[in-house]
């Protein structure tokens, strides 16, 4: 309902009255014993009185010696009005509505003004969320302090709320929209620091006063809470921004900050890292372990650290590259089980800064035992066949390879045969055996010699190299990848490798490749050839008969899934295309019988 000029100055005037009645009516009553129809006649009146713009008589009445028993129990109840007409920023009203918010953290209870102010935090419309948090930090921040020794949950309450809210804010994607700051993230990031640091400041004088703080100190575990969330929200989220790009980036600022504090409340970020393999099932405190450092909130400080180089300052450079990476898998593995394109891509740099710091040929064998050294290459190989997103496939083989060149000899040699067994993809089957390849041809320059990719134990990776999973019914358009460098492997090492030699022992083994290998491919090749040129004839004899070219179109099967909607005409092309891979693998057949032939040995 909207009121005239006249009703709207009659209302005021009456809720003016209702709010100086109920204030002198309780001036007689003792102890606070306020009945409920008190409190609710001193709520509404107060608050009609503030929204229409008379502050200045409610800030009279407020600051009024007679009254302080009054507002003490009952002034709580304004804050609503008031955060309203401050986030509107009326100017006539601003001065009065200040003061008597100022007023009210004085002398009102620190409990209830605690509840109230949260109660305004976690309410605000959706256009007003920073604005309403840069506003009542500081009255916060003041509240909580006057509650003593036993604020630690009410800290850790209110580190929730705002917490919770500041997630509501869209992240900034660029540096122009992080600069522009429209929705106030990165202001209220930055006010989250000065709103904890005199929380910090008592932990750490507590810390010095009883020769180190215990830690299940309550207002300690708060504040760890506090870091751990802000590392998974916002800080997880965002793609920051290195100082060439955005040379002062609040964003950037809040991380160093995050990670300061932990540091200084006694969280040592080498021993943060390190929980990953060092894990202590037995924590001092109330909180289990998980919930007290959860994984990617380590996940997101590991990023920060080796991939951001945010507080490399107060990070010792004394860890050894290996510790440093068994300490990553698993935070990179949290990072690429995720589906979202943030979690992939800081897990995927993560990965390769991890890589990058070990020499070549370096990681052992042993390391391998550990399940993330296989979880994590796992997982890349599904970031390289399964993402949408061309720059996430293209890093993720990028950093595929890099994790291979770091393995040793014996570390590849078993890293292989995995692979091979586990990724369930041709594409990545080629590959790994390209890479074989290339391990044998390195393998057998001089002064390169090793036992894995010569020999007795060469031989058991080419009879897996050199197999149909299916025998002569496997599908060759499928396996097409792993087929055709398994061919030039093949065809690579008769020729390479002299048959008086016989370094890889190829030789000796060429009869046994030939009768499980080389035969059971002819006979699927001319199954598929047969069974591909009677479809296009079939296909041919049905575009050329008129009374069948008006039939609905084709379907073909792929990979065992049907393609619906083919006309005759894309089916030809399919059919024409199959039969040149057929082709293409007959003459890399041929071309191996070749060699073997020249050398009588097929």
């Amino acid at each position: 309902m909207i009121l005239t000029g006249k009703e709207a100055r009659n209302a005021l005037r009456m809720a003016l009255e209702q709010f100086s009645d109920v204030v002198q009516r309780c001036q007689n009553i003792q102890d606070g014993n306020f009945s409920s129809a008190d409190f609710d006649l001193f709520q509404t009146a107060g608050r009609t009185c503030i929204k229409q713009g008379d502050s200045a008589q409610v800030l009279s009445i407020v600051i009024d010696e007679k009254n302080k028993n009054i507002i003490r129990c009952m002034g709580w109840n304004l804050l609503e009005p008031l955060v309203k007409v401050l986030l509107k920023k009326e100017d006539k009203n601003l001065p009065h509505c200040h003061a008597i918010l100022t007023h009210l953290l004085e002398v009102c209870s620190p409990k209830e003004l605690l509840v109230g102010l949260l109660e305004q935090i976690e309410e605000p419309h959706s256009d007003f969320i920073a604005e309403t948090i840069i506003l009542l930090l500081k009255p916060l921040q003041s509240v909580l302090l006057k509650l003593g020794r036993k604020k630690a949950s009410s800290v850790g309450m209110a580190l929730s709320t705002l917490l919770s809210q500041v997630a509501k804010l869209p992240v900034p994607l660029s540096k122009e929209q992080e600069e522009d700051d429209v929705f106030g993230l990165c202001r209220c990031c930055l006010e989250l620091l000065g709103f904890v640091r005199p929380f910090v400041d008592e932990i750490k004088a507590n810390a010095r006063g009883d020769r180190g703080l215990p830690r299940e100190n309550e207002l300690r575990v708060e504040i760890l809470k506090f870091c751990m969330k802000s590392l998974c929200e916002p800080l997880l989220e965002v793609q920051l921004k290195d100082a060439d790009t955005l040379e002062k980036s609040p964003l950037r600022d809040f991380a160093t900050g995050i990670l300061v504090i932990l540091n200084g409340i006694g969280e040592s970020l080498p021993d943060l890292l390190g929980r990953s393999i060092l894990r202590k099932r037995e924590v001092p405190g109330f909180l289990e372990e998980e919930v007290r450092y959860p994984k990617e909130s380590l996940a997101s400080m590991a990023h920060l650290l080796f991939v951001q180089h945010i507080a490399m300052d107060i990070f010792p450079a004394v860890l050894s590259p290996v510790f440093v990476m068994q300490c990553n898998m698993e935070y990179i593995e949290v990072l690429l089980s995720r589906t979202e394109e943030s979690r992939l891509q800081k897990g995927l740099e993560l990965y390769e800064k991890t890589l990058v710091r070990i020499e070549n040929n370096s990681l052992p064998v042993d390391l391998l035992d550990l399940k993330t050294f296989f979880t994590v290459p796992e997982h890349v190989i599904k970031v390289m066949t399964l993402s949408p997103v061309q720059n996430l496939r293209t890093k993720g083989l990028s950093v595929f390879q890099l994790s291979i060149d770091k393995l040793n000899m014996e570390a590849k040699y078993k890293f292989f045969r995995c692979m091979l067994k586990t990724s369930g993809h041709a594409g990545v089957e080629g590959y790994i055996i390209k890479n074989i390849k290339n391990q044998i041809d390195f393998t057998m320059k001089p002064g390169n010699g090793n036992e894995w990719f010569l020999g007795k134990h060469l031989l058991p990776l080419l009879r897996q190299v050199l197999s149909l999973p299916q025998g002569p019914e496997t599908d060759l358009l499928r396996y097409l990848d792993r087929i055709m460098e398994s061919l030039n492997l093949l065809r690579y090492l008769l020729i390479r490798d002299k048959e008086w030699e016989n370094e890889t022992g190829i030789w000796t083994e060429l009869y046994k490749i030939e009768d499980n290998y080389l035969k059971p491919l002819r006979t699927g090749l001319n199954m598929s050839r047969a069974h591909y040129e009677a479809e296009l004839k079939r296909t041919k004899e049905h575009k050329d008969n008129p009374t069948e070219s008006k039939s609905p179109v084709c379907t073909i099967s792929v990979d065992n899934e049907k393609i619906p909607n083919m006309t005759p005409e894309m089916q030809t092309q399919v059919l024409r295309s199959a039969l040149f891979t057929f082709d293409l693998i007959e003459s890399v057949l041929a071309r191996i019988e070749e060699v073997a032939e020249t050398k009588g040995r097929l």
